[in-house]
């Protein structure tokens, strides 16, 4: 397809993929060890998927080369003074539209992340049967150094900047939260998105996700990103040749694990995997980490943090200053939940951990994966295991071009329906349930159920066919690699029906 043109000149491909100095979870530089580039690394792994397929050099290429890269510069007024604010949009491909991915607010920001992520977008999901391509779009702030009335005027005029250059709207590029940013962040780009096309348009309110629930938002969106990375966990440590490999017991129960990173995915999926059994033993976050053998009470932590707007110092855990250092602790699944890059091949050798499940987008390093692979870890990959965020936001677009809430049409009839058969069966057996047990038999589904239900049976559907994809094709043998073929596969398949490859 054709691709769009670019607005402004971004910087050269090759400055784009040259390797920038970011800081890690714990405040360390995550290039000391000159890692892969990140948009080098997804391309390595790409390569090696396109080679196990043969796929035709010419569609590899349009596949994973970016569509269109917007780079701009725009003015704010910041306490009474003009600043020139950097930012990105990137739309990886146009295979399907509209094209859907966040806008993350960090000073890490820069043209070569942010055409990673929009990649890794697009086969996430394919993996998950989601019909977007994909997209990511930054801004190069730290938020914590604004207001939010500042905040708001920034990303008003990020929007506007889309708005006029076509890189916003419900058929056409879709954003939704990411790092540094929120349902408030949404919330402000739907109404200045609104305030350009609100009167016609109807499907307006469809242009962005993760937006809070009065404002068109969808019930689960918030927590989906870490309650997928649970199903995906879940579904993963049930295969019982994979678990005797590991020399681990089936099922979440008792698994120690390790979280980098106590943001929305992190926390969620700590707080989900505790809740199904799992052992939390460690919670890294850019300041340092807490360590605790016999398990860390997740919602402790949470509250302890928001008080104190640090995990440091929590009375139930011992703290670690060097919070890198304890990706390389014992424990049966390290869970990366932070920013990319964070296991390389300069660390990647004294890895402990037995399955590393990447809730982050791009954690492990291509060249650090060779490492791990040889060490018989099984690595759960990122654009599997994260697209829960996307997943759901898929829900509430829907919600958004459907203009009705799950569950609105069909809950009283199921609750009827379910009523008359329990008084059928009460009076069959001679024998009446009691108004609790009534209640929980009766109860019809409502959004936030229908939205959990359809997140884990994508999970699960998609890991299985992850696991049936590296099945089928003996030449591959570990799952990032079957996860981008099975991706590569369904987007291959959509440009050859367009007629565009032969």
């Amino acid at each position: 397809m054709a691709t769009k043109t670019v607005a402004k000149k971004s910087a050269t491909a090759k400055k784009a993929a040259s390797a920038s100095t970011k800081s890690t979870a714990n405040g360390h530089s995550k290039n000391s060890t000159q890692p892969l580039p990140f948009f080098k690394s997804v391309a390595q792994n790409f390569d090696k998927a396109a080679r196990a397929l043969n796929m035709p050099r010419g569609l590899a290429e349009q596949i994973k080369a970016c569509n269109a890269v917007y780079y701009f510069n725009f003015p704010v007024r910041i306490k009474g003074e003009i600043q020139v604010i950097e930012a990105w949009r990137c739309e990886h491909s146009h295979h399907k539209l509209p094209t859907k991915g966040g806008i993350r607010y960090s000073e890490m920001v820069d043209q070569d992340e942010v055409m990673a992520l929009a990649a890794l977008m697009t086969y996430k999901c394919a993996i998950v049967h989601v019909p977007f391509g994909g997209a990511k779009g930054g801004i190069k702030i730290n938020p914590r150094d604004y207001t939010e009335e500042e905040l708001e005027r920034i990303t008003r005029r990020y929007t506007a900047e889309l708005i006029h250059k076509n890189f916003i709207g419900p058929a056409v590029d879709v954003p939704a939260p990411d790092y540094g940013t929120g349902e408030r962040e949404m919330a402000w780009i739907a109404d200045t998105y609104l305030s350009f096309h609100g009167t016609h348009d109807i499907n307006a309110l469809g242009c962005v996700t993760g937006k809070p629930i009065a404002q068109g938002g969808v019930r689960g969106r918030r927590e989906a990103t870490g309650r997928g990375v649970m199903f995906g966990l879940r579904q993963a440590v049930s295969d019982k040749n994979d678990m005797k490999r590991l020399k681990l017991t089936t099922g979440l129960e008792g698994k120690t694990v390790i979280v980098q990173g106590f943001g929305n995915v992190g926390y969620y999926a700590a707080k989900f995997l505790q809740e199904q059994g799992a052992v939390i033993v460690a919670v890294i976050e850019w300041d340092g980490a807490v360590y605790n053998p016999k398990g860390i009470d997740v919602e402790e932590l949470n509250t302890y943090r928001n008080q104190t707007k640090s995990v440091r110092n929590f009375p139930k855990a011992k703290t670690i200053l060097n919070g890198r250092e304890v990706l390389e602790y014992e424990c049966d699944i390290l869970l990366p939940a932070a920013l990319e890059s964070q296991i390389t091949s300069e660390n990647a050798p004294r890895i402990k951990a037995k399955i590393i499940a990447e809730g982050a987008n791009g954690p492990v390093t291509a060249d650090a994966e060779e490492i791990l692979l040889k060490k018989g870890i099984l690595i759960i990959p990122d654009m599997y295991l994260n697209a829960g965020g996307v997943t759901v936001s898929y829900f509430e677009w829907l919600k958004n071009i459907s203009h009705v809430r799950f569950g609105r049409m069909e809950k009283r009839f199921e609750e009827s329906t379910q009523r008359r058969m329990l008084d059928a069966v009460e009076s069959l057996v001679g024998r009446s349930f009691s108004a609790h047990e009534r209640k929980l038999l009766i109860r019809g589904a409502g959004e936030e159920d229908l939205v959990n239900s359809g997140l884990e049976d994508t999970m699960i559907n998609a890991y299985e066919e992850i696991k049936k994809y590296a099945a089928d094709h003996p030449q591959i043998n570990d799952l990032r690699t079957a996860a981008f073929a099975s991706a590569i596969d369904k987007v291959s398949t959509t440009y050859k029906q367009l007629g565009l490859f032969p």
